[in-house]
């Protein structure tokens, strides 16, 4: 039922843009057909154009991410067990977390060039905030009651964050890596758009040059259903995980 439910404006949309097409509501060069749209889906999905783009988005994506989560939650749990340590680089990253990592990519294909490398600079920028403040900000509101049992217990540091701290904290820590995910596609988009020969961000850029909008209707389809399914399968993983840990959290999608 509720996947019915979930569908029902997603179909009046369609039913509307179907039904303005036929009728002549709507421009045919700025808004086509949806069929004609659907046949250009199939048309670069058999000759395997759409595909090619799309591992390259993919790939950059969760390489990006992968780097991202791989600094970003290591710092964050450092920072916050060792919260002195925190006001020598806290300018630093406020000023970074207010600039747009968009307004970055002249100066970063500058230093690196229009390849891989300035692409994953943009994700990572653009996804380390979600991961480090959320990861920082579980791990100090830890409930301090819970701490002083593990003391009770004699729980060394080591026992007291993997059993205590962690735990505790990892619904956070997940939601910042949701939060990350989303960004990080978002942002390689933007870069693909401004620099790249590949990607489903070029695609749409070429498109626009080429004066083709079903093709950039393609594109931004695969961006939100990809996006779309992406979400679904890490807030599974989510479940999976809070229940293995016999957490009882109830998630907002849910």
């Amino acid at each position: 039922m509720q996947i019915i439910n979930r569908m029902v404006i997603p179909f009046l949309l369609l039913a509307v843009w179907w039904a303005g097409a036929e009728i002549g509501w709507f421009n045919s060069y700025l808004l086509p057909h949806p069929a004609k749209v659907f046949d250009t889906a199939v048309s670069l999905t058999q000759k395997g154009t759409l595909f090619e783009h799309l591992a390259a988005s993919l790939y950059r994506v969760l390489g990006g991410f992968s780097i991202t989560f791989a600094v970003a939650f290591p710092l964050a749990v450092f920072l916050a067990l060792h919260k002195k340590s925190y006001y020598f680089v806290e300018p630093v990253l406020e000023f970074i977390r207010h600039v747009p990592p968009i307004a970055l990519i002249p100066i970063l294909i500058l230093w690196f060039g229009i390849g891989e490398t300035s692409k994953l600079a943009v994700i990572f920028l653009a996804a380390f905030f979600p991961v480090f403040l959320n990861t920082s900000s579980a791990i100090i509101s830890c409930d301090v009651k819970l701490l002083e049992v593990g003391k009770v217990f004699s729980f060394s540091g080591r026992e007291q964050f993997f059993k205590i701290m962690l735990p505790q904290a990892l619904p956070q820590i997940m939601v910042g890596m949701q939060l990350a995910l989303g960004y990080s596609w978002r942002s390689l988009i933007g870069a693909e758009l401004i620099a790249a020969s590949s990607g489903i961000g070029y695609m749409i850029i070429e498109a626009e040059q080429l004066s083709r909008p079903d093709i950039i209707l393609v594109g931004i389809f695969t961006i939100g259903l990809l996006g779309y399914f992406i979400d679904y399968l890490f807030l599974k993983a989510t479940r999976f995980i809070l229940h293995w840990t016999g957490r009882k959290e109830k998630l907002w999608q849910e």
